[in-house]
């Protein structure tokens, strides 16, 4: 094992505390195992070389928004890998022994506060842009990871960031070791980079969310408010950067040579990019599950990247009231619009989507109901809204009641998130055409912020362009849902198959008596007995 095969003396102490560092990760036999693995067995050593190899990444085919991004980011992902190796592991003469192989692990993926592991994160780019012969305008105090860090972000950095997390977690996700022979997508995420854009610019920054180009953006981010923009926006994402690591010391366990592929369920990149002509693209649907720490993040990663075998397409809700009964799991509902008048020609360039999560299914009631829920905006930049825990008006969802019922007092029809009865954060009306957005003062159930960008305190109403629901309750939902359906289209043919002189006694019947007592009224019934 990993322990006994270093030749390196340390005290019985430190082995003891660094083993158990390693251990509160889970992650104890399979360091074990990746050291017997890789170790030269003479010195019982690890050669850096090797980690450099086991983390290196090398897609042959990068298919980026345009190619001078991706020029620059394939620099990026050519120096990722030595570049982890040689921050975290640093060896001793001949190489690392068993200690420094676990101390390097601790370092990059050990339990610590998410401030800590965001720096970590931070570090890794850093070093990877210095190594690539890039620059970046960040300051780290020291070598430790809770150190303080100074400097500036642009736009383009930011986007390298997160497509470098994709990267990581795309890889972690499909765990293959490339060969030459693969290939990357790199999903659109402007919407997330205008999101930081839009949070740590400084005051008075003029952007355009409608009409720019990453790239061009010289604006700086102070790096501090880019910490805290991203530990309340994406918290998740330095789960990208361990998910990588632990993976990739996964596979060099796992395959019988580090360069070949294995095989894996994972990753049909076809089907991926075919998603982006959904609003739930797989960009967007990547960013919400950074949002979580929960289960629900899974049902969010697989409208990314399909597995075993399932297809993101049948999660889709496309008909909503039609589709989504008896769907008893939580739902993301999207809505797309225009900003300003309808007959505006330009309102084209102006479009936005919007999205509301609940935790359970659409219920045909006239009151608010619901245990919780996230408003998001999608597009064109990204924020999430989550509960304020001062009220529980999380969805309101009402149809035409079934008979003609006088209604002294109306209640809205359509579909709610927020606000109160008549005064909605989002309502949408019953023949899903329009939506309307109101500022958030008037909602105390969901956290304040602007949905739309602009948006002003008089309410939004826009034509609806498109509107998707997607349901994330994984098999179980869909296969009660599905027992549902089989049981209401039975009940509903044998209603159509009922005799009614089977069914009673006609001589007893309602029907009949009703038809005796029009053809002659003075007779004499058994009521009357």
């Amino acid at each position: 094992m990993g322990a006994s095969s270093s030749t390196q003396q340390h005290p019985p102490s430190e082995q003891s505390e660094v083993e158990s560092l390693a251990a509160s990760t889970g992650a104890l036999p399979l360091l074990q195992n990746a050291f017997s693995k890789l170790a030269h067995p003479q010195t019982s050593t690890l050669p850096l070389q090797s980690l450099q190899q086991c983390f290196s990444l090398n897609y042959d085919n990068l298919i980026c928004e345009t190619p001078k991004v991706a020029d620059s980011f394939r620099v990026l992902l050519d120096n990722l890998g030595p570049s982890i190796a040689d921050l975290f592991f640093v060896p001793e003469k001949g190489g690392l022994s068993w200690i420094e192989f676990l101390r390097g692990f601790v370092k990059c993926c050990g339990r610590m506060p998410a401030s800590m592991l965001l720096n970590t994160l931070l570090r890794v780019f850093a070093t990877t842009f210095a190594r690539a012969g890039l620059t970046l305008k960040l300051e780290f105090e020291s070598g430790d990871a809770d150190c303080k860090i100074s400097g500036f972000l642009r736009p383009i950095d930011v986007l390298m960031i997160f497509w470098m997390c994709w990267t990581m977690w795309w890889d972690a996700r499909t765990r293959k070791f490339s060969k030459g022979k693969e290939e990357i997508f790199q999903p659109d995420v402007n919407h997330l980079v205008l999101s930081a854009v839009e949070s740590c610019a400084e005051v008075g920054s003029d952007v355009n969310f409608w009409d720019c180009n990453i790239s061009d953006l010289e604006i700086q981010l102070p790096v501090g408010k880019f910490l805290t923009w991203t530990l309340t926006t994406v918290p998740s994402l330095t789960d990208c950067f361990t998910q990588f690591v632990y993976a990739r010391l996964q596979s060099c366990v796992t395959s019988e040579n580090p360069s070949e592929i294995s095989t894996s369920s994972f990753g049909d990149i076809s089907s991926t990019k075919a998603q982006d002509t959904h609003l739930l693209s797989p960009g967007r649907a990547w960013t919400i599950s950074l949002t979580f720490r929960s289960s629900i993040s899974e049902e969010f990663l697989k409208l990314c990247c399909p597995v075993d075998g399932e297809e993101a397409e049948e999660n889709l809700l496309y008909r909503f009231w039609s589709n989504i009964e008896g769907y008893h799991g939580p739902l993301l509902i999207l809505v797309s619009a225009n900003s300003g008048d309808a007959s505006d020609h330009e309102t084209s360039a102006r479009k936005w989507i919007i999205g509301a999560l609940t935790q359970q299914g659409f219920e045909n009631k006239d009151v608010f109901y619901g245990s919780s829920g996230n408003l998001y905006a999608i597009s064109p930049t990204f924020h999430v809204f989550l509960p304020s825990g001062k009220e529980k008006n999380f969805v309101y969802s009402h149809l035409h009641p079934s008979g003609r019922v006088y209604e002294p007092h109306p209640k809205p029809v359509g579909i709610a998130f927020g606000g109160t009865m008549g005064n909605e954060r989002i309502f949408i009306d019953e023949d899903f055409a329009r939506v309307t957005v109101r500022h958030h003062a008037v909602d105390r159930t969901y956290q304040h912020g602007s949905l739309i960008p602009h948006q002003g305190f008089l309410p939004v109403e826009s034509l609806i362009l498109e509107i998707e629901v997607w349901g994330l309750g994984g098999r179980s939902a869909k296969q009660m849902q599905m027992s549902y359906k089989k049981r209401e289209e039975l009940f509903t043919e044998q209603r159509r198959k009922v005799d009614l002189k089977k069914f009673a006694s006609w001589e007893d019947s309602p029907e009949k008596m009703m038809m005796d007592m029009m053809s002659d009224p003075n007779a004499v019934r058994r009521e009357d007995r």
